[in-house]
């Protein structure tokens, strides 16, 4: 009996150790859930680039926008707003073909405000250029087109005789005035009349030679025949010491510059304000061609002979050529007048 108690005891003790062998291995904790990348913030909107202005004017033209071939004259132009590394490219076209560009880095002005740049040019041959800019748009600054400036361009001079573009950039000049031209793009003898008349008008040497004097008055936009009587609505006026006459229309605008000849010393071209009252078509016994009467025997009319100087005997004597025309113009009762 003493025996089997000490064996029971230990069969007691190793009962709890066989059962917590057999318990199972306990659960592992469940592992962190990872906490969400944080979203990166979006990438700021670059800012829209700025709208632009681009204006230009042209320098060293005159006032009536006209250089001479060879001469160097400027185009100066701004762009608004300023913005650092801006550039405007400058072209020029004549007839619709380009014959130079440049492009130039806008300056910062004084004010900040805008950037301001100059290009030179210096033109080779005769008629109008066009001046057109441009700025193209950048991540800071906008698209800008600036208003397209036009140049006049004359030869320094013409031969009488030639033809081409010289000649009708001549011609044009004239005409602007109101002188009667002829064949565009031909120096003939109305032309050459026309520059006769031009330089009668201003004074010069009674020539019809288009030298550079001759040009470079017409570029500054001298020449205009200076109306009198503007109250004396559509009339004709003949300085009788310029020996150049003009048909005015209504309004006091010339309409016609012609050369004339008026009466020789001995026999004057009466002086005063008169009206038309016959109008011949044809040639009189004396030559006279389609007349144009004002006074008595005074009359414009057609002649061969047609001096630089005052040769007739009291008329007005024009080109043969130009006579049917200017007959043509006047109407009974048209005022004429005549002075010094």
């Amino acid at each position: 009996m003493r025996r089997l108690l000490p064996l029971a005891l230990a069969a007691t003790a190793v009962l709890p150790a066989t059962a917590a062998a057999q318990d199972p291995a306990a659960a592992p904790a469940p592992a962190a859930t990872p906490a969400p990348a944080a979203t990166p913030a979006p990438a700021a909107t670059p800012a829209p680039a700025a709208e632009a202005k681009l204006d230009i004017a042209t320098e060293k033209v005159g006032k009536t926008g006209t250089v001479l071939t060879g001469d160097r004259w400027r185009v100066r132009g701004s762009l608004q707003p300023y913005v650092d590394g801006q550039t405007v490219t400058v072209r020029f076209y004549r007839g619709g073909r380009k014959i130079g560009a440049r492009t130039v880095k806008a300056q910062r002005s004084s004010t900040g405000k805008s950037g301001g740049f100059l290009v030179g040019f210096t033109t080779r041959g005769s008629g109008d250029v066009t001046v057109r800019a441009s700025h193209r748009a950048t991540a800071q600054l906008g698209t800008a087109i600036a208003p397209a400036r036009t140049v006049k361009v004359l030869p320094r001079s013409v031969r009488g005789g030639s033809t081409g573009s010289a000649v009708r950039a001549l011609q044009r000049a004239l005409a602007r005035h109101g002188y009667v031209i002829g064949q565009l793009g031909v120096f003939d003898a109305r032309t050459s009349r026309a520059v006769l008349a031009f330089r009668k008008n201003l004074g010069m040497a009674r020539t019809t030679q288009a030298n550079e004097d001759v040009m470079r008055r017409l570029a500054r936009g001298e020449g205009a025949f200076p109306v009198r009587f503007k109250n004396h609505g559509r009339h004709v006026e003949a300085d009788i010491s310029k020996q150049v006459m003009a048909l005015i229309g209504a309004g006091g605008k010339v309409e016609r510059i012609y050369h004339v000849s008026s009466g020789a010393p001995s026999t004057p071209t009466i002086l005063g304000t008169f009206r038309v009252y016959r109008r011949d078509i044809g040639r009189l016994p004396n030559g006279m061609l389609h007349s144009a009467f004002f006074r008595g025997g005074y009359a414009i009319h057609g002649y061969p002979s047609v001096p630089t100087y005052n040769a007739s005997h009291g008329c007005l004597r024009v080109p043969n050529a130009d006579a049917l025309s200017i007959r043509n113009w006047t109407r009974l009762g048209t005022i004429v007048d005549t002075y010094r």
